[in-house]
């Protein structure tokens, strides 16, 4: 249901993966001919993290509303965590692709959506032992009937 704990997780890190729509995740500083040139690496400008990005976003919103199916609604959420740690990987292989890149980057740092998806997925794991704690408590009110 919309009042569970387990939607506001989720509803939280429907939001955190939306940041990433606006944050980039990884600065990037080249020295060309004396001049800085500064590179922001963004979910948005790559496609394959573009579409792993919009399924990260929308599955935990649509967790949301499977509540009467918890069983289905706790394994979307361990799918959309999965596909959290899929979109770091793909964001750890981009920085490690722009590092090894001509010419190479003088300074690099992280920036702060590098660290939203593992925000989502300690809400992710949140959400989910809402869910079985829900599961606990339908079964044994199954058997006290």
């Amino acid at each position: 249901m919309i009042q569970r704990i387990q939607s506001v997780w989720l509803l939280l890190a429907a939001l955190v993966n939306a940041g990433l729509f606006y944050l980039s995740y990884y600065k990037a500083i080249f020295l060309t001919n004396g001049e800085e040139t500064v590179k922001y690496l963004r979910a948005t400008s790559y496609l394959p993290s573009l579409v792993v990005l919009i399924v990260i976003t929308i599955l935990p919103l649509v967790t949301i509303f499977r509540f009467k199916d918890r069983k289905k609604q706790s394994r979307m959420a361990v799918l959309s965590m999965i596909a959290s740690i899929g979109f770091h990987a793909l964001a750890i292989m981009r920085i490690g692709n722009i590092n090894n890149s001509e010419p190479l980057p003088s300074d690099g740092s992280y920036q702060i959506g590098f660290f939203l998806p593992t925000i989502a997925i300690i809400f992710l794991l949140l959400a989910i032992k809402g869910i079985r704690k829900d599961e606990k408590l339908v079964k044994s009110l199954d058997r006290l009937r």
